[in-house]
């Protein structure tokens, strides 16, 4: 059985959303945040960076949300939510899944904590340039799923899942990834699907739900 160590709404729910996906066994513990548990010594142990997600399967420790996405898609290969070794098809959900961790998720960090890279009195700006950033990758995607429903072509993957939750955190931006017409319509097809609503009400998630 996993073990996935997660706090409601974060890094922590592609990870999620592919368990549920994949029907794998699990567990699920919401560290406080509150109470600084992903800072504990015990969480640390599992985690220096102390941070969410970490996901333990068996005697391995996995953290970094991509990572554990990619090892459930290599431990699941009958959910098919990765495309086969070696094919063309998975060199391009590599690139998507490298694109959404190393190009839009940076910016949503620099959004979300500006106070972590400049002086308070340029926070306000920094959240305009970043929020102007993501706007521009997005419609990068919403081009992408102009012609298909899904990233890759016609078949859900765990690169959709991850643009979703990354998609998600856009809800109460002036620039919502929603508002572009065909990531829209990708997300609410997402949502439709049984496994995120599952992991939305198991998170004590409230809408706007993206």
């Amino acid at each position: 059985m996993y073990t996935l160590h997660t706090m409601p709404s974060t890094a922590g729910m592609a990870p999620h959303i592919l368990l549920r996906e994949i029907g794998a066994e699990h567990e699920l513990v919401f560290l406080e945040r509150a109470k600084e548990e992903h800072k504990s010594a015990e969480y640390l142990a599992l985690n220096p960076n102390g941070r969410v997600p970490t996901l333990v399967d068996g005697d391995l420790v996995v953290y970094e949300s991509a990572a554990i996405c990619l090892h459930l898609c290599d431990r699941h290969p009958q959910a098919g939510l990765a495309p086969a070794v070696g094919t063309q098809e998975r060199a391009r959900f590599y690139q998507w899944m490298a694109w959404l961790t190393n190009t839009i998720q940076p910016d949503m960090l620099v959004y979300f904590y500006p106070e972590r890279y400049v002086p308070a009195a340029a926070c306000a700006d920094l959240k305009t340039v970043a929020e102007g950033r993501l706007h521009l990758q997005f419609q990068i995607a919403d081009a992408t799923l102009a012609d298909r429903p899904y990233l890759l072509g016609e078949t859900y993957s765990a690169a959709d899942a991850y643009l979703f939750m990354l998609a998600r955190w856009s809800r109460n931006m002036t620039l919502k990834a929603r508002d572009l017409p065909n990531l829209g319509h990708f997300l609410e097809r997402v949502y439709a699907r049984p496994a995120v609503r599952a992991a939305f009400v198991a998170e004590g998630l409230e809408a706007p739900y993206f």
